[in-house]
């Protein structure tokens, strides 16, 4: 599914900007972690998404050495697209099913519903 998002990234970027999307502004440290890799690995990546015009850097206003991290309007509007076209790829997709298919999904689904509210909760 990775390739009918159409993403112009690298899997790793795309998963990059879309932890900054979910949990920013986030420090380099804090998406190192999100992302189990090392810091210097993350520097790297940061600074491709930075040169992307997809984050940018932000100075924390009590701590001069903490630099944030915030998605651009540019960096929204490529995961917007990118899922925008894997929703297409998947309706597209699920059309092909036979009624019972899709009656299954929807099972499961709403069982996966059950399993995440439980995590949640415990």
């Amino acid at each position: 599914m990775r390739h009918e998002s159409g993403a112009e990234l690298t899997p790793t970027l795309h998963a990059a900007l879309g932890s900054v999307e979910a949990h920013g502004p986030i420090t380099a440290g804090q998406l190192a972690a999100h992302e189990h890799v090392r810091k210097p690995t993350m520097t790297r990546t940061i600074r491709e998404l930075v040169d992307r015009g997809l984050i940018e850097r932000l100075p924390d206003p009590l701590d001069g050495r903490v630099t944030w991290l915030r998605v651009t309007p540019a960096g929204v509007a490529l995961l917007r697209a990118a899922r925008r076209r894997t929703d297409a790829y998947l309706a597209q997709r699920l059309q092909k099913l036979s009624v019972d298919d899709r009656e299954t999904l929807a099972r499961a689904a709403d069982v996966l519903e059950r399993l995440a509210e439980q995590e949640g909760g415990a």
